[in-house]
């Protein structure tokens, strides 16, 4: 994998990998906030490897669910800096006729196995998640990559 990013004013970056593009801002007063963070990218990251992850599994087992959300939530270090991710916290929502454990065995394949981006961050800060079926949560967990 190869990015090159390129300034284009202020402290606005456009990243290209692989002919697909995304902007990159900083916050005011640096930047104009017109576009995510390179953390924000990364939280953003996460979040999609894996969603991806869950679909490609409830799709393998024919499951049919109607959404799936998936919410970023990370606590930033204090006190110092560099200021680093220190905790995340992933919460996924889905909607349909999925069944209970079909879902909760997806997300933990996901966060134990599949999920490159969860298994890179994990080694430096704790990913938990919880799993919300038709707006009842359905199980809890953390992020684990030992094997």
């Amino acid at each position: 994998m190869k990015t090159i990013l390129n300034w284009t004013e202020k402290m606005r970056f456009t990243a290209d990998c692989d002919g697909n593009a995304v902007t990159m801002d900083a916050k005011a007063p640096l930047g104009e906030n017109k576009a995510m963070t390179p953390k924000e990218l990364v939280a953003t990251g996460l979040g999609g490897c894996t969603a991806m992850d869950v679909i490609a599994l409830l799709k393998k087992y024919k499951q049919d669910y109607k959404s799936l959300q998936v919410e970023v939530d990370i606590t930033s270090s204090s006190g110092g800096h560099p200021v680093v991710f220190a905790e995340a916290h992933l919460l996924f929502q889905v909607t349909g006729e999925v069944d209970k454990a079909i879902l909760l065995e997806s997300v933990n394949l996901s966060q134990t196995k599949f999920c490159g981006v969860s298994a890179m961050l994990s080694k430096a800060l704790p990913i938990h998640y919880r799993v919300v079926l038709n707006g009842k949560e359905i199980g809890v967990g953390q992020a684990n990559f030992s094997n």
